[in-house]
């Protein structure tokens, strides 16, 4: 049996997600530039969806466009569904799936603990928080993990 410790990466900058995108597409420097961008608006320089949605970009042709980017988003976004957020939500207890669903119709924001005092008992944000799904992101105040998992999340209701 091996043991691995886990390795927790930060967001990339603007910068890192430029280099990234070069290392894995080919193209020219304005090109580059605009799809890192791009990237990075989608992913907030998330390492693992930068490189889901660069592995499908790549996948699907050889020369990515900057213009042909927004057509394919909706394909790629419902993948990222399929492969990482149906997986993660189908982990959770019915009072959790509530709560995230809760995080999700109330936006992308932070949300005071206030907010959700009397709808909810602490152990489900505890849950939430140890599964990664939930941040804190200061004293009494909580946000899902991406904006991505937000969007899923109020999509599929």
């Amino acid at each position: 049996m091996r043991f691995y410790t886990k390795l927790y990466l930060e967001p990339f900058t603007v910068e890192e997600t430029i280099e990234y995108t070069r290392s894995v597409f080919s193209s020219s420097p304005d090109t580059t530039a605009t799809i890192a961008a791009w990237l990075h608006e989608k992913t907030l320089g998330h390492p693992y969806f930068l490189a889901f949605v660069c592995k499908h970009l790549s996948a699907a042709e050889n020369q990515i466009q900057p213009r042909q980017l927004e057509a394919i988003w909706p394909v790629i976004f419902d993948q990222l569904g399929r492969e990482k957020f149906r997986s993660d939500i189908s982990q959770l207890s019915a009072q959790d799936r509530a709560l995230v669903r809760e995080f999700a119709s109330l936006g992308e924001s932070e949300i005071p603990a206030q907010h959700l005092t009397g709808k909810i008992h602490r152990q489900y944000l505890a849950r939430l928080l140890e599964t990664g799904l939930l941040v804190r992101t200061g004293r009494g105040r909580y946000k899902l993990y991406h904006p991505l998992f937000c969007e899923f999340l109020v999509q599929i209701k």
